[in-house]
């Protein structure tokens, strides 16, 4: 849903872009902005209505099949926690070119 239906349905691009360079707290604040901001597909910046509803769509079809109670309430607890990972997994991608490196020097091959 987050990667292909509603991004095609919306005209916006569902890839990740990393910010390369810069300062930590402007890394930090880019990459867990891009939950909230995408880009078009003519690259204009947009609010992400494909990971938003996405995120919620898939959480209300997960809900469904889930045993126990099925409330809004607990769609809307998936739907929090599937964003709040991809805002994680966004933060990885920002700085795991860091940690590799560092890693790398750290610990060099024999």
């Amino acid at each position: 849903m987050t990667g292909a239906v509603y991004p095609s349905l919306l005209h916006q691009d569902p890839r990740y872009y990393q910010l390369g360079k810069g300062r930590f707290l402007h890394r930090v604040a880019y990459a867990g902005l891009r939950v909230l901001v995408t880009r078009t597909d003519t690259g204009k910046s947009q609010f992400n209505f494909s990971e938003i509803l996405g995120s919620a769509t898939a959480a209300a079809i997960s809900n469904a099949y889930h045993p126990g109670p099925r409330t809004l309430g607990s769609s809307v607890n998936v739907w929090a926690t599937q964003i709040g990972w991809d805002a994680v997994g966004f933060e990885m991608k920002v700085f795991w070119p860091d940690v590799h490196r560092f890693l790398s020097r750290s610990h060099p091959k024999n």
